[in-house]
């Protein structure tokens, strides 16, 4: 459900304002409303988002040099020092950029020389200066011409790749011209000219990285740096959603706070320099919204904000799903053996991790244990462990359960159905009680006609002897549903309009229901091709074993762990998946949830501001 919540008004004097909002961000309960007057482009956010996006890079940089096998001596946290750190770490990286460039370019021209061999640019400058041109030519094999040698005195350095690498010396300057050729211009510098500025390219590059890891220990410095921007960028918000009255002389501030903390926040304002006002919602506020459910249903929370929240006069529809979710969630998996798994892995993670869990993983691993065993549960209904079926054992104790709870792939996919067609119905009743917070009771006067009309149809269809289909009880029933359906689905609206409305949502209701409830099929779908697939592993492993008695056993728990493994995370993953579609799809929808709503997100302050 969703926590009842108060509205509270500060007024302070422009002096006392920066202390009040310290005594407000140490109290951490107010949610400050956002004001309709708040500067959208802010310099000061700006500067300070940048600065907090540019030491986040700062530390996904440093973080990406750890090495896990190294203990590293991290420095004292100094927030001055970590602001600093973005700029130095630029600047090594762009000194770095550039010798790695220079190194790029040096590395191509060495390729480039690598044909030609070691000569030295100097002398054939010396010829050049004494009146003799040379000349390096590159040509395909079969373009190459021998009378060159004689003709031009063409001297064949290498020959690779299909091409012909040859060089002419003389004193004819036009040689090029007379064998149609276009001559290739050399670096000047030789290759071990090159070797040289390669290997010292690279000192330096690695110079450059020993700076950059150095960095390293001053990741704590950093953390300081980003919290301390953190705390800034939040006081700034509150700064742009405050109203300034009287000349700027009076500040206004409005926010929120759930109803069970009022009498904490007023004893704690009641010696602070403000006036302040508490009162309940409006129906227009946009109040924030805090989940009050209890230990079992916050589990489901997490997946309830994977959607969205509902609003604060909606009715919070997590501890109503999470019943079917997790119901839905064990049908999908379909394994004991697979449950237990799950139920195992929560149980000896949180005891493992126990004392370092935040509450929220901690929340995710009891949430791991609970569908561990709402799946072993489910898992039951077929008797699938692994992938072998526990109900072909000799024992009595399995044939006693098998009776007793066997369900065939028949009766799995009527069980799909069923529940699809009780979560709808289900997802009716709170549109029901939905529209009645809302609106008011005659608003929902129309759903509990289509409820209490389909309700009866089925009745009819599984007991006619009962309710016989269209008898005159039956008649009694679905005649006044139907003119609720037909003349009262817009109170306040004219009998025509109603009734227009109402055979288009009589279209909607045929083809959408069928489509809802098909779409449980999946719940059938999902367990039995996961079951399939658990099988196939099973024969894989004892298939390709070989017939040997040392390797059998291993070849057989190695195929059987791999594909169980690869079968347990695809199934898993799509267990996860698909009750949470059929979640915010069919029962959201038939519940007309809307949503929409803001999550209630305390001004909280840590630590003093670095200004």
């Amino acid at each position: 459900m969703v926590a009842r919540m108060k509205k509270f008004m500060f007024l302070a004097y422009h002096k006392d304002y920066r202390q009040f909002l310290d005594d407000l961000g140490n109290l951490g309960l107010i949610h400050v409303a956002e004001s309709k007057q708040a500067a959208e482009d802010n310099e000061d956010m700006y500067r300070l988002l940048s600065q907090s996006k540019l030491l986040r890079e700062a530390k996904t940089t440093l973080e990406r040099l750890i090495d896990k096998k190294e203990e590293i001596a991290f420095n004292t946290p100094n927030a001055d020092v970590g602001k600093l750190l973005p700029q130095k770490i630029e600047e090594i990286e762009d000194a770095r950029a550039t010798l790695v460039q220079q190194l790029q370019v040096s590395v191509k021209e060495r390729e480039s020389l690598l044909p030609w061999g070691q000569f030295d640019p100097e002398q054939i400058a010396k010829l050049e200066d004494a009146g003799w041109k040379v000349n390096f030519f590159v040509v395909s094999d079969n373009q190459y011409n021998s009378e060159w040698e004689t003709l031009h005195d063409a001297v064949v350095i290498n020959k690779e790749t299909s091409k012909t690498y040859f060089v002419t010396v003389g004193k004819n300057a036009n040689v090029a011209n007379e064998m149609n050729l276009e001559p290739i211009k050399l670096p000047e510098i030789s290759i071990a000219q090159l070797d040289q500025l390669i290997a010292s390219l690279k000192i330096k590059i690695a110079e450059e990285d020993t700076k950059l890891k150095a960095l390293v220990a001053d990741l704590p410095s950093i953390d300081e740096a980003i919290a301390n921007y953190e705390q800034n960028i939040t006081y700034t918000k509150v700064l742009q959603n405050t109203t300034s009255l009287a000349d700027d002389k009076i500040m206004l501030l409005q926010g929120w706070a759930p109803e069970d903390n009022e009498k904490e926040i007023t004893d704690y304002l009641a010696s602070k320099a403000v006036y302040y006002d508490v009162s309940d919602p409006h129906p227009e506020d946009d109040v924030p919204i805090k989940f009050k459910n209890n230990k079992f249903f916050r589990l489901f929370e997490p997946l309830t904000e994977l959607y969205m929240l509902p609003k604060y006069n909606e009715i919070d529809l997590t501890p109503y799903f999470a019943p079917f979710y997790m119901l839905f969630f064990g049908l999908s998996l379909g394994d004991i053996g697979y449950g237990l798994f799950l139920l195992l892995a929560g149980i000896v993670g949180k005891a493992i991790m126990k004392g370092k869990l935040n509450s929220y993983m901690s929340a995710v691993l009891s949430l791991v244990q609970v569908l561990g065993a709402s799946t072993m549960v489910a898992g039951l209904l077929t008797g699938g462990f692994f992938g072998f079926n526990i109900y072909e054992l000799p024992w009595q104790f399995a044939q006693d359960l098998k009776n007793k709870v066997f369900l065939d792939n028949n009766d799995m996919f009527l069980l799909s159905l069923k529940l699809g067609v009780v979560q709808i119905l289900f997802g009716m009743i709170m549109k029901v009680a939905n529209r009645t917070k809302q609106l008011g009771f005659k608003y929902a006067l129309s759903t509990i006609g289509w409820f209490v009309f389909l309700v009866s149809i089925i009745v009819a269809l599984l007991l006619p002897k009962v309710l016989p289909m269209f008898g005159t009880l039956h008649l009694i029933i679905i005649i006044p549903m139907v003119l609720l359906i037909l003349f009262y689905n817009t109170p306040d609206k004219n009998p025509l309009y109603n009734f227009g409305l109402a055979l288009w949502d009589t279209y909607n209701m045929a083809t959408g229901l069928l489509g809802d409830v098909l779409s449980y099929v999946r719940l059938f779908a999902l367990g039995l091709s996961g079951g399939i697939l658990a099988t196939v592993f099973n024969d894989l492993a004892l298939g390709m074993s070989p017939d040997n008695a040392v390797l059998k056993p291993i070849v057989y728990v190695l195929i059987f762990v791999i594909g169980h493994a690869i079968n347990l995370f695809m199934n898993a993953l799509g267990a996860l998946v698909h009750p949470v579609r059929l979640t915010f799809v069919e029962f959201y929808q038939n519940s007309e949830f809307e949503g929409g709503g803001k999550k209630y997100n305390p001004f909280k302050r840590a630590r003093a501001l670095n200004n």
